[in-house]
């Protein structure tokens, strides 16, 4: 595989950031609930692709499905990195 020496940039659409964080607040507690650390369930989701990783309980996992993966990264670490300033 060849790669490029420039800078390449991501373009995201527009989206509805306040769905993903209502969604996320969900699977958080839902996650909780059942006893699971949410942050290791959603990287393993966020790695694997893999659902399981998102408890059904509360519809936690139907809900975060409905959310890119690409855009559930560019949430959380446009976030992070808002917190940082």
């Amino acid at each position: 595989m060849e790669f490029s020496s420039e800078t390449r940039t991501f373009s995201s659409i527009d989206k509805n950031t306040n769905q993903i964080k209502e969604i996320l607040r969900i699977v958080c507690a839902a996650l909780e609930e059942k006893g699971y650390r949410p942050v290791d369930q959603i990287v393993g989701y966020l790695v694997s692709g893999d659902p399981s990783y998102i408890t059904s309980h509360m519809d936690a996992r139907s809900l975060m499905q409905k959310i890119e993966r690409n855009d559930l990264l560019e949430e959380i670490i446009g976030s992070y990195l808002e917190n940082l300033k």
